[in-house]
């Protein structure tokens, strides 16, 4: 029994080893029981989200404990933020050309947010992503009055956004914050930080959660602050939901290519999200231009492709994860590296960058990185190689990270008590059968060094040469 688990094992990592880019799958009502979950992950699942934006604590807790029966995979919190939401007492069809009030004061049109000092007659507010176009014509005794431009159905619950407005609400709500402590009781691996608009966001959740933090950029002076951001976050999400609406829906698309291209180049995980396989939410198949939007984001060098509605609350879960890994792989060959020559930032930035060239002028079958804190991986799939990337961690909270990050396949192993530390993780790759003899294998890693990224060595072998070494 034991062997055919490690055969099965063995056979499902060199499967994954076909599709670099990573699928993130969010856990609904669709798809929160056990069978669902573990076709998703053969279906090419590699992490779960769960968003708090609907259900409560336990069904959180639910959906993690199912998640961790099935399969080892990161599990991903995304906070509520400080959305603006409608508070609705009873759904309502708005047509165009009526007048809508809205109070802030438990009315029965709300605002579950008080921004009456902050709007201006002539501004603009959108309800339920956009759908909703509505414009301020009068403002009266804590009450706005807005003309429906473009009419819909509004209920309780519902989005709103105003666009270039920087409104006084804090990003971590109390209800945030109960999250963060669920989130640190289950140690998740990532919290997603929903609308984060600087440095200062990310660093408040940073005092309460050392796990990665998944920066979500969905408005204006998020995408204005990108860079800073990505120096303290762990990673970004291109939440293109929000995004589109907060700022021109025709600006989206390039400011997606910029900020992945930027994340690509600190090595930094960037995640694409929102309306990628939409239309199956209620179809089998998605349209023609969802595929190549999937495939445009792989293009552009994003690491993983997140599923929302598709997953959550739609009719095909399974198959759209699918349908991602069928694209992936087909998309995948024609990915290159849009890295740009910096100056010196490190040794594992410097190494990175001479492994890139080397895999260029020689024929290499895999990369072996050992990795405590999972950056040299990072900085290494950055250049999107053909070849595998097995990242040898001996922390495994690193090791469910490393799974959402393009052509890395990461395995637990503790080689730090070792002298010879590529020699002892050789031998243990080739026992699991991930090397084999007629591999050619380079292996980074960090030696006689305490510094944080210093990987500083480089050694190229063959493995049939290698392994009589390690008998003699």
């Amino acid at each position: 029994m034991y062997r055919y688990v490690l055969i099965l094992n063995c056979v499902l990592f060199f499967v994954d080893f076909m599709k670099k880019t990573k699928i993130i799958a969010t856990i609904g009502p669709a798809s929160c029981n056990g069978t669902t979950i573990k076709k998703m992950v053969n279906a090419g699942m590699n992490g779960v989200r769960i968003n708090t934006a609907y259900g409560d604590v336990a069904q959180y807790q639910s959906v993690i404990e199912t998640v961790r029966k099935v399969a080892k995979l990161p599990i991903l919190i995304d906070l509520k933020g400080p959305e603006i939401r409608l508070k609705v007492s009873q759904k309502r069809v708005l047509v165009k050309g009526e007048i809508l009030t809205v109070g802030f004061n438990g009315e029965d049109v709300s605002f579950n947010h008080n921004f009456y000092d902050t709007v201006s007659i002539g501004d603009v507010i959108f309800i339920d992503n956009g759908k909703i176009r509505t414009v301020v014509t009068e403002k009266v005794d804590e009450q706005l009055f807005l003309l429906v431009i473009t009419g819909g159905t509004i209920e309780d619950g519902k989005g709103v956004n105003l666009p270039n407005k920087r409104l006084d609400v804090t990003t971590l709500t109390d209800y945030d914050l109960e999250i963060v402590d669920f989130a640190k009781q289950f140690d998740v691996e990532y919290i997603a930080l929903s609308f984060t608009r600087n440095v200062c966001d990310v660093e408040d959740l940073a005092k309460l959660y050392d796990g990665g933090i998944i920066a979500k950029i969905e408005n204006f002076e998020g995408v204005q602050n990108v860079n800073a951001i990505l120096e303290v976050a762990h990673g970004v999400m291109v939440a293109r939901g929000d995004l589109g609406v907060e700022i021109e829906p025709e600006k989206v698309p390039l400011v997606q290519k910029s900020i992945i291209k930027r994340c690509n180049q600190r090595g930094k995980l960037v995640v694409t999200a929102t309306e990628m396989l939409e239309s199956m939410v209620h179809n089998p198949q998605p349209t023609r231009a969802e595929v190549s939007d999937v495939a445009n984001a792989i293009l552009d060098g994003s690491d993983a492709i997140m599923l929302s509605g598709e997953t959550a609350i739609g009719l095909y879960p399974v198959e759209a994860v699918e349908m991602v890994s069928r694209i992936s792989n087909e998309t995948e060959p024609a990915v290159k590296s849009a890295v740009e020559p910096v100056p010196f930032i490190n040794i594992s930035d410097t190494v990175s960058r001479a492994i890139y060239k080397i895999c260029q002028s020689m024929p290499l079958d895999k990369i072996v990185t050992l990795t405590k804190t999972g950056y040299t991986a990072r900085m290494l799939a950055r250049f999107k190689f053909a070849h595998p990337i097995i990242a040898i961690t001996p922390d495994v909270k690193v090791k469910k990270q490393l799974e959402l990050v393009f052509g890395v396949q990461p395995v637990v192993i503790d080689y730090l008590t070792e002298k010879d530390t590529i020699s002892f993780v050789a031998n243990k790759l080739y026992s699991l059968n991930l090397l084999s003899d007629k591999d050619t294998v380079l292996f980074t890693a960090g030696t006689h060094t305490t510094m944080r990224h210093a990987s500083n060595s480089v050694e190229i072998h063959k493995m049939a040469e290698l392994r009589k070494f390690l008998k003699t």
